[in-house]
């Protein structure tokens, strides 16, 4: 079947839908079709992030990102409240873990405050007053930060494009594209559409949608993924708002930061490792061609000779957790409140988003999903004596799989003996790794 439209809008995300909302407040009139290759909308980078509506504290003064990300911020937490969906101004603290991040930590006040952004610069008794648990010597209040629902933001636009007119098709991905007279062809499995106007919001396909339907982007995209961690319940009240770290100036990324979410979760992360596939979630997760293309593009190679001490950091930090927990220390003070004891059940889920990047410039903040997450067990243990065994001194471990692409990697290890009595733990930090038991999830 085939059929003439006015705009065809490629992606179902938060750009896609915005963009055909804008279209049809501007024109009534026009006939507009929102395709989506997914199941559901906002199924990648815009369903899996960390929620977070920035203020604009970070980029340079009069810059087009810092006058779109002040009118933005505030025009998406209004939406929310009109809409039903749920949005909070948590703020935030950015945080100098030492002296040498201070003057770091005053060019971000003067920057933000060059933006409208409100800052507040607190002393370490200030901010230790609001979050006891963090650690550092100076810190900065941003009052403007908000947290919402993405996930829920892309659910409120499809229902409001259905009401303005709009024609949504789910699981309909553009397969080809052709040109006939003013018009473009877009071919999907369930039908044809001839739009005068294409609109390619289409993520970390766009670079390829491009090529597809005849132009030649100056760009090409380059994913990466960003892991996070879920704090273990018994701990999430330790903190009470985002805490961020003073950004390293030489990175496109905001470094490892502490998250309370809307739902009382509270993660942890990301980190920034390449992704080897356009949605590979999972180091498991390769796509050859596009493995192919970036050893290949030249690009990618400048950008690994500039940052390869950073790219190899993040790699093992992603492949060893404890080195990922030991970077989350360093903005939580230690505490022996709720240390684990030989018995106790202490989880840590780690999560996963993925952000896309041009292989030359750029980057965008995208999607969290479950992760890759390299686990080891503990050695397997020497056979007991008979005294042991008395003691009850035991080690067990046990593997439950799922199946399928999205399946769920649990490892279990107990050590189910109590603490020797002359042994006084060691106070840990909430973010450390638990001393006798561990459920990772992927």
């Amino acid at each position: 079947m085939s059929r003439a439209i006015d705009v065809a809008v490629i992606g179902g995300g938060l750009l896609g839908l915005a963009t055909a909302r804008a279209l049809l407040r501007t024109g009534p009139d026009l006939s507009v079709t929102v395709l989506e290759k997914e199941a559901h909308w906002g199924a990648h980078q815009s369903g899996h992030n960390s929620n977070v509506i920035h203020s604009g504290l970070y980029y340079a003064p009069g810059s087009l990102k810092a006058r779109l990300a002040r009118a933005g911020g505030e025009e998406m937490i209004r939406y929310c409240e009109q809409h039903d969906v749920p949005v909070k101004r948590t703020g935030k603290l950015v945080v100098a873990t030492s002296t040498a991040q201070l003057p770091g930590l005053d060019a971000l006040a003067e920057r933000g405050r060059a933006n409208g952004v409100t800052v507040r610069r607190l002393s370490r008794g200030e901010f230790a007053e609001r979050e006891p648990h963090v650690a550092g010597v100076a810190a900065l209040s941003v009052a403007d930060t908000a947290m919402t629902d993405f996930g829920q933001v892309c659910r409120a636009l499809a229902a409001e494009l259905t009401e303005l007119g709009a024609e949504l098709r789910t699981q309909s991905p553009a397969l080809s594209f052709d040109t006939e007279g003013d018009r473009t062809v877009i071919r999907t499995p369930r039908e044809e559409l001839r739009a005068r106007i294409l609109v390619n919001c289409a993520g970390l396909h766009s670079d390829k949608i491009a090529a597809a339907a005849g132009d030649r982007p100056t760009v090409r995209i380059m994913p990466f993924r960003g892991e996070y961690a879920e704090v273990r319940p018994g701990r999430r009240g330790l903190i009470n708002n985002p805490v961020y770290p003073v950004p390293d100036p030489e990175l496109p990324f905001l470094g490892v930061h502490i998250t309370p979410m809307l739902d009382g979760t509270v993660h942890v992360g990301p980190n920034a490792v390449p992704a080897l596939a356009r949605e590979g979630y999972r180091w498991r997760d390769v796509e050859p061609r596009l493995l192919g293309e970036l050893l290949r593009d030249p690009a990618l190679r400048g950008l690994a000779r500039r940052f390869w001490r950073h790219g190899v950091t993040e790699i093992t930090r992603s492949l060893v957790w404890p080195l990922f927990v030991r970077e989350v220390r360093r903005l939580v003070r230690r505490s022996r409140a709720g240390t684990c004891d030989g018995t106790a059940a202490a989880y840590v889920h780690r999560r996963s988003r993925r952000t896309g990047n041009s292989s030359t410039t750029s980057s965008s903040t995208a999607p969290r999903a479950p992760s890759t997450c390299s686990t080891r067990l503990p050695p397997r243990p020497r056979r007991a004596s008979t005294s042991e065994q008395d003691r009850g001194r035991r080690l067990r471990a046990t593997r439950s799989r799922g199946r399928g692409p999205g399946r769920t990697r649990r490892v279990r290890c107990d050590l189910t003996a109590p603490p020797r009595p002359t042994q006084t733990p060691p106070p840990t930090s909430p973010f450390s790794a638990p001393p006798r038991s561990l459920l990772f999830q992927r």
